[in-house]
């Protein structure tokens, strides 16, 4: 039987919802992290996750693109949402690179804290 998907809204939601908790498990010594290879591990999944996002970016503006070059987008500025199409274009561009910058010092982060241990 072919495995069920949660809608990308849902997904996302999820995501939010998971990092908020992860805040709150960050929040106080002992909580969430207890050993300084909890953080090189969280670190780690964190650039994973921000690593994903850029293909997540690109697949949400494909989807939209479709739409639009079927034209069935609208706007409430702009009868064929040409101008509402570039601007989401050029955020999630740029939200994109911010992400593969921030991989990249995740990485840095994650690379600095390999040497770094416990002692009691």
């Amino acid at each position: 039987m072919p495995q069920q998907t949660m809608p990308a809204a849902e997904l996302s939601e999820a995501a939010a919802e998971a990092i908020r908790q992860l805040n709150h498990a960050t929040l106080k010594w002992g909580s969430g992290l207890e050993y300084p290879g909890d953080a090189y591990s969280t670190v780690a999944n964190l650039k994973t996750l921000v690593q994903r996002l850029p293909q997540t970016f690109e697949q949400i503006l494909a989807f939209l693109a479709d739409l639009h070059d079927g034209g069935h987008l609208r706007s409430d500025r702009d009868p064929n949402a040409d101008d509402d199409m570039a601007a989401v274009k050029a955020a999630l561009d740029w939200a994109a690179d911010d992400a593969r910058n921030l991989a990249g010092s995740l990485d840095s982060a994650h690379s600095a804290l390999s040497p770094i241990g416990y002692t009691a």
